[in-house]
């Protein structure tokens, strides 16, 4: 083979293998929220777009008009999301798509003309206009969505849309477990291996054409580096203790863990159970996120940050400028700071301190009148705006607006690492890190020189990822400013 041919295909291999690990790692957050994105985005275009076609000039930017493009797209949107139409196997069935956007649509124009009637507003000179746009609405949102579901079943013809998962346990029950979920599950999920500390006949080194992949002490490890969607343990009842051991190591990760009921004496409910094609499972834990919120967080997210910067723009042309001319060195300081699932992601914020005095992995925090601080620096870390450059970290995915703060590296508290201090330290990095959160509201921001000060911030963080909705990020974005008047503890 000559060189030439072996350079293409190394080059081919890594973009498959790029590509792959894309699909592996996102895809159904991808295609939720792109179809969430899209859904909003066309209705809102064509609702202005035939609102300059059919309405006189008169009416195009009264409140009504306004209020009816904002109800009927927030509401189609809101109405096909319970009727379940925004998960993955509603969008790979076409017809049952169609027949919820048609649910969709008439049921929020019912709601919102009924609203508008309810308030005095005479609504018939916007007859022609509303049918036009919905009726253009609908047939883009019906194309889109054929488009959606042919590229979702090749997806899932290839695999690419399947669970990564692992099983722990070993011997009869993993074997029994495999081969129901070979013939009912197979397209549901991808079984990358096994786990399991014991060997022998008790558990052969392979079950099935699954091989043992390592032992519960790498399992945390492996799960974490391999982007593993589920967890499923497969031993017998009478490893109580082994199976609560399990539970320590687990729940700091952004997993799915389920146990496996195939075997089990007691029978519940049905709805007791989670089904993976017809093999019964007990969830223990779930990821904070569904496919679903997930999209919904990222695509606020998004928006949110554009607009941000865009009105944000002149305070940060002047920032840049002042810190420029103050002292020597770039505008921004890049910190390698924990993120979603302890990956290391580079945190953007305007630089505040002296360029040869700048600690890039938070050994020794800042403390009032550190020297190493400029004079615009302090007022930059007072009033948090030199965090305003992590929109740029949202726009690309690394942080979101509102989640726990990323802690640098070598952030300490009483001399020791936040993770030798706090038991159960990275849950808090389950959920994808904020600009802003629950913590800092509450007046836990800025120095942990004390061992309280860092607990009080995880017990915080962990409650936020417990009781995530979309209303509380809201509220946290809406208490932000008034929670920067308390600068204490901010240098």
């Amino acid at each position: 083979m000559s060189i030439e041919a072996v350079e293409f295909h190394s080059q081919k291999g890594k973009l498959d293998g790029a590509v792959s690990g894309w699909l592996r790692r996102t895809s159904k957050t991808k295609i939720l929220g792109l179809v969430l994105l899209f859904d909003v985005s066309a209705l809102v275009f064509f609702g202005i777009a035939t609102a300059l076609c059919f309405l006189p000039d008169r009416h195009v930017g009264e409140l009504a008009t306004g209020l009816l493009i904002l109800g009927q797209s927030g509401l189609t949107v809101y109405i096909a999301q319970r009727l379940w139409g925004y998960t993955i196997p509603a969008l790979s069935a076409f017809a049952r798509q169609v027949r919820t956007l048609i649910g969709a649509i008439f049921g929020a124009f019912v709601a919102v003309t009924g609203g508008l009637f309810l308030s005095g507003i005479d609504i018939m000179p916007y007859r022609d206009w509303v049918l036009a746009w919905l009726g253009a609405g609908l047939l883009v949102l019906t194309l889109f969505r054929l488009l959606v579901s042919v590229a979702i079943s090749r997806a899932e013809t290839r695999g690419e849309l399947a669970r990564r998962a692992v099983i722990v346990g070993g011997g009869k029950a993993c074997e029994d477990l495999v081969g129901r979920l070979e013939k009912t599950g197979k397209k549901a999920i991808r079984i990358l291996g096994i786990f399991d500390d014991r060997g022998g006949d008790r558990s052969p080194e392979a079950v099935g054409r699954y091989r043992k992949i390592g032992a519960f002490d790498e399992l945390e490890r492996y799960c974490r580096e391999n982007a593993v969607d589920l967890l499923i343990i497969a031993l017998p009842q009478t490893a109580e203790d082994r199976i609560l051991h399990l539970m320590k190591k687990l729940w700091e990760l952004p997993i799915d863990v389920r146990i496996a009921a195939h075997t089990s004496r007691l029978k519940l409910s049905k709805r007791a159970y989670t089904y993976i094609g017809d093999v019964p499972f007990l969830a223990m834990f779930d990821r904070p996120l569904s496919d679903w919120n997930s999209a919904v967080k990222a695509v606020f997210d998004r928006i949110v940050a554009a607009l941000a910067l865009i009105a944000l723009s002149p305070l940060m042309l002047l920032v840049a400028l002042a810190v420029k001319l103050e002292s020597k060195g770039p505008v921004f300081f890049r910190q390698p700071r924990h993120g979603f699932n302890n990956e290391l992601i580079g945190v953007l914020k305007f630089r505040s301190m002296y360029t040869d005095l700048t600690d890039r992995h938070g050994a020794k925090q800042v403390t009032k009148d550190d020297p190493r601080v400029t004079r615009v620096g302090r007022f930059i870390r007072k009033t948090s705006i030199d965090e305003l450059p992590q929109l740029i970290n949202v726009l690309r995915g690394e942080l979101s607006l509102v989640g726990p703060r990323p802690h640098a590296t070598q952030s300490k508290a009483a001399n020791k690492l936040y993770q030798e201090v706090v038991d159960g330290y990275y849950a808090r990095h389950r959920m994808k890190p904020g600009i802003t959160g629950w913590a800092q509201i509450n007046g836990w921001r800025g120095e942990t020189d004390t061992v309280e000060k860092i607990e009080r911030r995880v017990e915080h963080d962990l409650y936020y990822i417990e009781h995530w909705s979309l209303p509380f990020d809201l509220y946290i974005l809406a208490m932000t400013p008034l929670s920067l008047l308390n600068t204490k503890n901010a240098y």
